[in-house]
């Protein structure tokens, strides 16, 4: 895919998931890989700016090992934790790294955060929460590559969310599917918590 679609891509699926909440803030960043001349590239967001201000320039090219190829800005904190997925996933493609409050919310009550119907093929019952680590440490990456080996969503406890795709679409439709679902439950605990055993 040509570079410059993708950098338009990662511009407006960051507006995009600013708009729908899931990055409050500062928070979250998205990666694309493509190809150039045979060479496998990262274009990821730079660190430090809210989604909703996201334009070309804030996109920085990168190569495997995280060296910037192109851009004068700083990549992501959470580089290495795309990078880390990347290497062990050759079927993704593109990563969205959310702060959805939902889902972060049931990461820190220890809730279970259970897979519904419309996520596609369900495998496990609930979506894998991964270990806290520091934002942007090494053990974060490698804790979370490794629970993406068999898993394209997963939710880093006290954190936000981690979801990839073939492409940026379907990256950004798991994101918001994984903070509907959180949603719908916590709907569904609070009405049962409240209902009116009367009627």
């Amino acid at each position: 895919m040509d570079k410059n679609l993708i950098i338009k891509g990662i511009v407006d699926t960051s507006h995009y998931v600013y708009k729908k909440g899931l990055v409050p803030g500062k928070s979250g960043n998205i990666s694309c890989r493509f190809y150039e001349e045979g060479i496998s590239k990262i274009a990821i967001t730079r660190s430090g700016i809210a989604k909703r201000n996201v334009e070309a320039d804030d996109i920085i090219i990168i190569d495997m090992d995280g060296n910037v190829l192109e851009g004068d800005k700083k990549p992501s904190m959470e580089t290495f934790l795309h990078l880390g997925i990347y290497r062990e996933r050759d079927d993704i493609n593109s990563i969205v790294h959310s702060h959805s409050p939902f889902a972060t919310g049931f990461s820190m009550s220890g809730k279970k955060l259970k897979r519904l119907e419309g996520f596609g093929p369900i495998e496990t019952p609930h979506i894998p929460y991964v270990k806290y680590a520091s934002p942007g440490s090494e053990e974060l990456a490698k804790n979370t590559a490794f629970m993406m080996k068999d898993n394209d969503a997963v939710v880093l406890k006290n954190h936000g969310t981690v979801a990839a795709g073939v492409n940026l679409d379907e990256a950004t439709l798991l994101a918001e599917f994984i903070e509907d679902i959180a949603k719908i439950q916590y709907i569904a605990h609070t009405l049962s918590l409240n209902s009116d055993t009367s009627v």
